[in-house]
């Protein structure tokens, strides 16, 4: 099987930090190979990958300013396209732009929705519905005007998320630095527990964090660590007492929970989106509805055993078990019949 894997390009694949789209993608990418799939992945060219490597872009166009991404994302979606009869499946994660090339190949399109970034761009997914094949990363985030293949979970490389029996007394905030995330709802939980808390992640909202995060930050309880790459993040959500990941929308997944869990971190989780999927309530941590909420369930974390969240991340969300849910979709769409042309 000759499997095409379109990652973003907006990072490095994998990251050297933030770039979650970019980390699902190389997570599978290297368990096809290590399975004996025949992978090429687009990415950009300064990627790491054991499969063959093909980029029409030299460096992510986050990381330069003098790139355009709209010029980069052309040329790079359209390079793999131009070959698309050189594979028998083309994986996309690449949202919703290569969906457009779907009616003008013969290759089928499996792609991976990491969630909707604004209602408006279903319109493009509903009018490729019936010319490719959809796979969710968590039932919560189906959409109910489209047809899906598979429910996958994205799988951790249980490698960089060591498990931790001893951890420090620190919470622990890791995402982006956003509304979204909750990051002034995580201060509020560290400060109404008493506990210190960490916060690392890109920051991806200037304005919110300088008026609600960095007050309260090197107060001598809320830490700001930065945007951290793969070493440092593995020591942080490892040695954490517990996460708090208090989301405001609708989260299609949460890359760090899994890995919390993966490193025996327990979660408290804003109950919100994906979050009943990934989070075992009273096992693997805690599902909250408030600050006030959360604030109680810190008091309940000795209770979690840390074994158990590594059991339940390992069962869950490995890559091997995402792997074998992608060769399970890659079967079923090449059995079936080729997708309706007009």
């Amino acid at each position: 099987m000759r499997v095409a894997i379109l990652a973003s390009i907006a990072w490095r694949t994998p990251p050297r930090n933030y770039g979650p789209w970019e980390q699902v993608a190389s997570c599978l990418t290297e368990g096809l190979v290590t399975s004996g799939v025949q992978v090429t992945l687009f990415a950009t060219s300064d990627s790491i990958t054991n499969a063959r490597l093909d980029s029409a872009s030299s460096v992510p166009y986050a990381e330069n300013p003098e790139v355009d991404p709209k010029v980069a994302e052309c040329l790079h979606i359209s390079n793999l396209m131009e070959k698309a009869d050189q594979f028998d499946i083309i994986h996309n994660h690449f949202d919703f732009l290569p969906l457009t090339y779907s009616k003008l190949i013969h290759t089928p399109i499996v792609t991976t929705i990491h969630g909707f970034s604004s209602p408006k761009i279903k319109e493009v997914y509903r009018k490729y519905n019936a010319h490719t094949h959809y796979v969710a990363i968590s039932n919560a985030d189906r959409d109910e005007d489209l047809d899906y293949v598979a429910t996958v979970y994205n799988g951790i490389d249980r490698d960089e998320f060591p498990f931790v029996s001893d951890p420090d007394d620190y919470l622990l905030f890791f995402g982006r630095i956003h509304p979204d995330k909750g990051t002034r709802e995580a201060v509020q939980i560290a400060l109404g527990s008493g506990l210190r808390l960490l916060i690392a992640g890109l920051i991806q909202d200037e304005a919110y964090f300088r008026q609600h995060v960095e007050p309260f930050v090197d107060s001598g309880q809320i830490f700001y660590c930065g945007n951290v790459g793969p070493d440092k993040r593995k020591r942080l959500l490892g040695m954490a007492y517990a996460m708090l990941h208090p989301i405001d929308f609708e989260e299609p997944f949460g890359l760090s929970v899994a890995e919390s869990m993966f490193c025996g971190t327990p979660v408290i989780a804003f109950n919100r989106g994906a979050m009943c999927e990934l989070i075992q309530e009273g096992k693997t941590g805690f599902l909250v509805n408030s600050v006030a909420e959360a604030v109680e369930a810190v008091g309940f974390i000795e209770g979690i055993k840390r074994e158990a969240c590594t059991a339940w991340a390992q069962s869950m969300f490995s890559v091997d078990r995402m792997v074998q849910g992608y060769l399970d979709v890659y079967k079923t769409v090449l059995d079936q019949s080729p997708v309706i042309r007009d």
